[in-house]
């Protein structure tokens, strides 16, 4: 008996460790697909307002309602009337137009008119979880006293692998590792520097 119980922790020893990663891997694709689209979103309204907003609420209305223009630039000649009226001399400089074409639906192009998606991506995508992403936004500032837009949304890995062993997501915790997600937390984006990648590895897509 004792022998077949000695058996049974050692094969439990590898077993569980193996099954966790496979829970783990994927669950942290689920949540990191999440944390593109709203990183997207967020990107998106910084181009159009010039920040980063830290609602959900706001930033759906945002997709619901924002444009992006769709703009040409074309480089031309023209008269230097300032220079002419100065020095009575016609000089001739050259000038980057920006032409607005028209406009298209953020919604579209960031998600194709699918709405549950963007509508949902503030929910934790994994069953049981019961979770939402934390969101921030602010600014911080750089040495030469100018102030730049940030923001970082995360999820506790403790949060996505709530019902796994507590052991195991300790040590998952302490992890440091290029192959793997560092911390505590799956996050992108930061509250600390100018910085909008995600702290996940290559494996998972674009950072």
């Amino acid at each position: 008996m004792v022998i077949i119980f000695l058996a049974y922790l050692t094969f439990n020893a590898v077993y569980e460790p193996i099954q966790f990663n496979k829970v783990k891997e994927k669950r942290y694709a689920k949540v990191i697909k999440n944390l593109k689209d709203i990183r997207a979103a967020e990107m998106a309204h910084k181009e159009v307002t010039g920040r980063f907003t830290g609602d959900f609420d706001s930033l759906i209305r945002f997709i619901d309602t924002a444009e992006f223009a769709i703009t040409q630039r074309r480089d031309t000649v023209v008269l230097d009337e300032e220079y002419q009226k100065t020095y009575g001399v016609d000089k001739n400089i050259e000038k980057t137009i920006i032409d607005t074409l028209g406009f298209v639906p953020v919604k579209d192009s960031l998600f194709k008119g699918n709405e549950q998606r963007y509508r949902n991506m503030m929910v934790v995508p994994i069953e049981g979880a019961d979770a939402k992403f934390e969101l921030q936004a602010g600014k911080i500032k750089k040495s030469n006293e100018s102030t730049i837009p940030v923001f970082e949304v995360k999820v506790a890995k403790s949060q996505v692998l709530f019902d796994q062993d507590k052991t195991l997501i300790l040590q998952e915790n302490e992890i440091q590792s290029v192959d793997d997600v560092n911390g505590r937390y799956i996050s992108v984006g930061s509250m600390n520097e100018v910085n909008t990648s995600g702290n996940w590895p290559k494996v998972y897509g674009d950072q």
